[in-house]
This record gives structure tokens, C-alpha cells and sequence, in this order.
């Protein structure tokens, strides 16, 4: 099983502990980066990827290697601590630079036979929230099972946190672990995923944009091949 890690932060507090324990015990090989340390830079809102290609984005390759990372994996994990009731800055920033991705555009096709996790954590609250700001993204590239776990340590540090309460994470941990790897291999994306791709279907066959249009139409996709079926 090959899982890709990704930070929304730089440090390694209670939000990494999480979502690193949880890593280690789906196994396999693990790859982590941490934002902004691996890559930090702000979405310039110039359309190309949109219109023309993502490869001439200005941080094409910076971005390069947590992409490469992303399509070779299996589970990913993005991981953010709750930041004013949102995932951090540096998640955001990672996340608007596949805009491109998202389903109405154009989507990779390994996305709709992965499972994701978003992880956080906050001192008090604001898991909801932030949750779904990763989960936004997660859903909209395709990911067939998307998984959701957040948690307030009332604390400001993994040091702070009581034994009780890394209790309770070590077993959320392990039943999530246990649930993704006897999924792994034999994922389909749920119905929601389903609608939502088959919507896009009928929207390609006219299209708007001639780089999207394109692209579904080299995949099949705008005729009967399906991303999950042909995986």
C-alpha cells in the first residue's frame, strides 16, 4: 500500500502525531510533506491550468513532486490543525492549485479508485469546518471514499494532551486503519460521485472550455468508459 502524507503545517504537533499514527498503521510505504516547507506558494489566478495546461503554471514544478506522490498513492491523507475554525493557510494554498482537477474540468483518473482521510485537530473547535475544506477537494477530484476525522485535544501541543484522550485517538486510529486497508485494492467511488461525474458526462459532450472538453474526450469519458471500471 503506497500513502502520501500531506501537512498543512510545518511543525510536528498534535495534528501530525494523528494523522503519522494513523499512517504507520495502514503500513506500506509513506510519504509525508509538510506545507509551507515543501511547497508554499499562493495560486496567481492566471487560468492556464484551466485553459491551457497545468505544466506551465508557475509552480508547476514545485508542485511536482506532492502531485507525483498524490497519483502514486493509494490512501491520501491530508492533514490540517484548525486554524480560526478553517484548514490552514498553507492547505488552502496547496489545494486551489488543483482547481484544474475537479471534476467539471478535468479530472485524473486514478482519483476514482482511492481512499482519502482528512485529519484535525483543534484546542477547542472548529473540526467541522475545517474537515471540509480538505474534504471539498477530495470529493471533487474523484477520491472514491473520502473519510473524515477530527478531534479537539484541548491542548496547544501533542504534549499537553492527556493519556484519556490519546487513548481515544490510538483506537479511532487503528478501527480507521483497520476499515481503509480491508478496502484497499477493491474501492468504487458511492453514488454521490457517481451523479455528480455522469452530470459532468452529459456537460463535456457540448463543453465550454476546449481544454476539458479534450480531456474527457481522450479518457472515453463523454462515451461509455468510466475511470473506476477501466482501473
Amino acid at each position: 500500500m503506497q500513502v502520501v502524507v500531506i501537512y498543512g503545517q510545518s511543525h510536528k504537533g498534535s495534528t501530525y502525531h494523528v494523522a503519522h499514527s494513523l499512517a504507520n498503521k495502514l503500513g506500506g510505504a509513506t510519504t509525508e510533506f509538510f506545507l509551507p516547507r515543501d511547497f508554499g506558494e499562493f495560486c496567481v489566478g492566471c487560468n492556464t491550468c484551466f485553459n491551457e495546461t497545468e505544466k506551465k503554471c508557475p509552480h508547476y514544478k514545485k508542485l511536482e513532486p506532492l502531485t507525483r506522490a498524490i497519483d502514486a498513492a493509494d490512501v491520501i491523507v491530508l492533514a490540517s490543525p484548525v486554524y480560526v475554525y478553517h484548514a490552514s493557510g498553507a492547505m488552502k494554498a496547496f489545494l486551489d492549485h488543483y482547481g484544474y482537477r475537479w471534476m467539471v474540468h478535468s479530472p485524473e483518473g486514478s482519483m476514482f479508485t482511492k481512499q482519502a482521510v482528512c485529519v484535525c485537530t483543534a484546542a477547542g473547535a472548529g473540526m467541522r469546518s475545517t474537515l471540509k475544506d480538505m474534504a471539498d477537494s477530495l470529493f471533487y477530484w474523484g477520491c472514491a471514499k473520502v473519510y473524515r476525522y477530527g478531534i479537539g485535544v484541548a491542548a496547544v501541543d501533542w504534549q499537553g494532551v492527556s493519556e484519556k484522550k490519546k487513548a481515544a485517538i490510538d483506537k479511532k486510529t487503528s478501527a480507521l486503519a483497520q476499515r481503509i486497508s480491508s478496502k484497499c485494492g477493491r474501492v468504487k467511488p458511492g453514488l454521490k460521485t457517481r451523479v455528480v461525474f455522469f452530470a459532468m458526462h452529459l456537460l463535456q459532450r457540448k463543453g465550454f472550455n476546449p481544454r476539458d472538453v479534450e480531456h474527457w474526450r481522450q479518457q472515453g469519458w463523454t462515451e461509455n468508459v468510466r475511470p473506476w471500471r477501466s482501473a
